[in-house]
């Protein structure tokens, strides 16, 4: 709630919408001894709390067609997490709940291709829907992101760019995810730049003790002059399009 708070309290500073995002379960751990979460319910509990004390939007994660229903009692929008974009059935049920319908781009997918995605929300009754960057795996264990896939992904679907998990390092030997977090204004600057719609950012106050994804997270003290920067890069880009 911390965390959520401080970033309200930036975004509002500088007039930005915002979004809680928080997996209620983690389905993807490398490891089996992995954090995964607190339980179902007691997780969306504290995101219904989130919800309420903040006023903001939840996002959050589904991995199963029969949790959509369940996860939209308190979410806004159901993201479907990229390694399972091409799954029909979620996000033919994630489209049925009515809620906005965020999908990750695959790391194995080239960006074109995720208008197929998007086509079974819209056909399914739904057109709120959105697509994430979050990079394309090059070689084992790292990612690379193409600029050139965020215009072709904006012409389906507002786009979002997932600064920190294009950043990850993945498969690595220890079975824990590196990363490369002093990339992360370089990214959002190029991003924003590109003319994305949003930008997704982990965020901690003390990223090297996070029970997920801490080493390619943004220190929270830092959150604060990076938005600054891409609300101005925004700003300018709009008048010079």
């Amino acid at each position: 709630m911390a965390v959520a708070r401080e970033v309200r309290r930036v975004c509002d500073k500088l007039g930005l919408p915002f979004h809680v995002k928080a997996s209620y379960r983690k389905a993807n751990r490398t490891r089996i001894d992995s954090f995964s979460g607190i339980g179902d319910k007691e997780a969306l509990d504290v995101l219904a709390k989130v919800k309420s004390e903040l006023g903001v939007g939840i996002v959050t994660d589904i991995h199963h067609p029969e949790e959509a229903a369940m996860a939209a009692e308190v979410a806004d929008v159901l993201q479907i997490p990229a390694f399972l974009c091409r799954q029909t059935d979620l996000l033919v049920a994630a489209a049925h709940t009515g809620k906005t319908v965020n999908i990750k781009k695959g790391q194995f997918m080239a960006p074109a291709s995720m208008a197929h995605a998007v086509t079974k929300v819209r056909e399914s009754g739904n057109d709120k829907v959105w697509l994430t960057e979050r990079g394309t795996m090059h070689g084992y264990g790292d990612l690379v992101v193409d600029m050139r896939g965020l215009a072709e992904m904006r012409a389906f679907a507002p786009t979002i760019m997932d600064l920190t998990h294009s950043l990850q390092q993945p498969n690595q030997a220890s079975g824990v995810t590196g990363g490369r977090p002093e990339l992360i204004a370089t990214m959002a600057r190029a991003a924003v730049a590109a003319g994305v719609d949003g930008v997704f950012i982990e965020t901690h106050p003390d990223p090297a003790n996070a029970l997920s994804d801490g080493a390619n997270m943004l220190p929270l003290d830092q959150l604060e002059g990076l938005l600054t920067t891409l609300a101005s890069l925004h700003a300018w880009r709009q008048t010079h399009a």
